[in-house]
């Protein structure tokens, strides 16, 4: 399929690129040039393998990760003065996500702010939750001081993209001695489920009717478990004691966007399509993380309808992005 529209594509800048040695040392050598590279290898990877647009991203953990809170703003911004210049230069094949110094909200508002109203960017793609010196020192986007930065997402209208990232090291004991569970083999999709449910049950929906929301990898194993979500020991007739009005499944299908990024299984694909519509998957890869020709190979022969395939591989990521 040619024009597909990729967003979960990442980039680094001198004072991240380190974060991300951990998901590649084998390979660094090549990763690293890779994540500094967006005018040469990547867009001709692009065009090899029907790649229109790419909307770019810092990688991660990157500014959730730093913990004093004047460093995480300086970072966030000089990160989207980087790709602005870049896209800047092939308007026609980039489009981007700003990053966000969430250790502080207000910082971070005025931050999404400039990067709609005067970068052009699409959105916003945070890693996860945010270190931060003091206490409380881990930062989920469910408490009560985030309410204002998510009415200006929702008044911006653009998406926000919850992208995973790493407990922080001893935080959960089950993964000590076992450091393969980190990262995309399970770690990841387990951290960012989390997040995601505690925002809805927090009922930050019911009072951002309009918010939109995006995870990737096939929505991080949140479809396989919706039913149990909501009906678990249904007989004994026990409501969930969270702050939402509505079923988990209920916000679920009607705030969040899946991405295909780092998960190109069939079989996932369609359980998604079958639990949220085709309207609401989205093509993605995950570079440079993932290959460009695996994503792209698998998809473009993925069993599924090709109505469905110009939706995922393109027309819901225009319509979602507002791209043209």
């Amino acid at each position: 399929m040619q024009g597909k529209i990729a967003l979960e594509e990442h980039f680094a800048i001198e004072a991240t690129i380190n974060d991300s040695k951990v998901f590649g040392e084998n390979v660094w050598t090549t990763l690293r040039p890779r994540l500094f590279d967006i005018q040469d290898m990547r867009l001709k990877e692009m065009d090899k393998h029907g790649v229109g647009t790419m909307i770019l991203s810092l990688n991660a953990p990157a500014v959730q990760a730093i913990a004093d809170k004047k460093r995480a703003i300086a970072v966030a911004r000089e990160a989207n003065d980087v790709l602005a210049a870049e896209i800047a230069r092939r308007p026609d094949r980039f489009s981007g996500f700003a990053a966000l110094p969430m250790q502080d909200p207000d910082a971070a508002t005025a931050e999404l702010e400039r990067c709609v109203k005067e970068l052009g960017f699409v959105g916003a793609l945070v890693n996860g939750f945010s270190e931060l010196d003091g206490a409380p020192s881990l930062l989920y986007y469910d408490l009560p001081q985030y309410r204002p930065f998510w009415k200006t997402v929702e008044r911006l209208d653009v998406p926000f993209y919850l992208h995973p990232r790493n407990p922080v090291a001893g935080q959960i004991p089950g993964y000590a001695g076992h450091n393969w569970l980190l990262g995309p083999n399970w770690a990841f999709n387990a951290e960012t489920s989390v997040h995601a449910l505690r925002l809805i049950g927090s009922g930050l929906f019911d009072e951002c009717p309009n918010l939109k929301i995006v995870i990737g990898h096939l929505g991080e194993g949140i479809p396989a478990l919706l039913w149990r979500i909501d009906h678990r020991n249904g007989w004994m007739h026990e409501p969930h004691r969270y702050a939402a009005k509505k079923p988990v499944a209920d916000y679920f299908r009607q705030h969040f966007w899946l991405t295909t990024s780092g998960n190109f299984s069939t079989t996932a694909l369609k359980q998604a399509i079958e639990e949220l519509g085709a309207d609401r998957i989205l093509f993605s890869v995950d570079w440079p993380f993932e290959d460009v020709g695996e994503g792209c190979t698998w998809f473009d022969k993925a069993a599924i309808g090709e109505a469905d395939r110009r939706k995922i591989g393109r027309d819901n990521a225009a319509k979602l992005f507002k791209l043209t």
